[in-house]
């Protein structure tokens, strides 16, 4: 089959003599109709990571046809179309015993990589609890989304107070967009979006934010305390992975609130966080990372009944032969996603 090779960082290839995907007794192969650019392969592409050793098939946010099954796969049928994400917990571990199935140890043992291909083998533990069929009237780029959604769904259920009045939102990235259509699907008020980069500021006012901050342009802390009476607001989400922001976060969080800190720092960053702040103001600083099933299932059904439109967050479609130059050219200031279309 054709399919794009992670040769090292900063080199990728299509190739057409890569080996089909076989799939075990339940298991599934999935014909790719669609997978999603994303920031974690971008960083793979561009500095190596350490569950992508190279040379390795990479892409993991895809839809698409089950093209073969196992003979104990009962659920899905051959030709049926399909929405997953690329893990799933064990159900039996410590973690998953205390509802902590995102921590689960063994969700890199079983992943589902290699998406920017024509064909994919879903193990038996994904299409046990994370595979879903794709409702006819769902298009298999919008499909395609369900993995980040679900990481956003889940983290965003992690805030105490994530349907107040208020929420900011740093990053104006696809995941932070994610954040502010969820934000406004579940009835907050006012979402407020600092970024960097006008382009993708504006397609946060399309996509539903009700003030944007150009922190080039603004100081975004003096912004969002005008914006909410002077307080700062209850939540914040961090969606950029950079620690200066992780500790500017906390600027903008008014006193009893939340910082959910869902963009990840590379290994052996510190921070520095005023500790009257954080003990006299009872700010919460929230790591979050990955999904559970539940969160999995919410978001499916958030695509499923049509109640988010993701499509402002797909930039355009590109080939496999496209995918090299995609990576290598890739600018975050007017670009969102590529729909990769084998």
């Amino acid at each position: 089959m054709r399919a794009c090779v992670l040769v090292e960082p900063g080199r990728i290839e299509t190739r057409d003599d890569v080996d089909m995907p076989v799939a075990g007794p339940d298991d599934v192969v999935v014909a790719v109709k669609s997978a999603l650019t994303c920031g974690t392969d971008l960083k793979a592409y561009r500095r190596g990571h350490h569950l992508m050793p190279p040379p390795t098939l990479f892409g993991h946010e895809f839809s698409g046809v089950i093209a073969d099954k196992g003979n104990r796969v009962e659920q899905f049928s051959v030709g049926q179309p399909v929405m997953s994400v690329h893990t799933a917990p064990c159900g039996e571990c410590f973690y998953c015993d205390r509802s902590l199935q995102n921590l689960c140890p063994h969700l890199t043992e079983t992943m589902a990589l290699g998406a920017y291909a024509e064909f994919l083998r879903v193990p038996a533990t994904v299409v046990d609890a994370n595979m879903y069929p794709k409702p006819d009237g769902l298009d298999y780029r919008e499909a395609a989304m369900l993995e980040p959604l679900s990481c956003v769904v889940y983290g965003i259920g992690q805030a105490p107070d994530a349907t107040s009045d208020s929420a900011v939102v740093i990053g104006a990235g696809a995941i932070g967009l994610l954040h502010v259509m969820v934000l406004k699907e579940m009835g907050v008020k006012q979402v407020i979006v600092s970024g960097r980069h006008d382009y993708r500021l504006e397609t946060a006012r399309k996509v539903g934010a009700d003030l944007v901050i150009n922190s080039e342009r603004e100081h975004a802390t003096e912004a969002v305390l005008e914006a909410t009476g002077g307080h700062g607001s209850p939540v914040v989400f961090e969606c950029t992975g950079l620690p200066a922001v992780w500790e500017e976060a906390v600027t903008m969080v008014g006193r009893g609130g939340c910082v959910v800190l869902f963009g990840g720092c590379p290994g052996g960053t510190t921070v520095t966080y005023d500790t009257t702040r954080l003990h006299y103001d009872q700010i919460t600083l929230k790591g979050v990372f990955h999904y559970t099933p539940e969160a999995v299932r919410r978001s499916y059904q958030l695509l499923a009944d049509g109640r988010l439109d993701v499509t402002p967050l797909i930039t355009g479609d590109r080939t496999l032969e496209e995918v090299p130059e995609a990576f290598r050219n890739f600018l975050g200031s007017n670009t969102m996603k590529f729909a990769i279309i084998p």
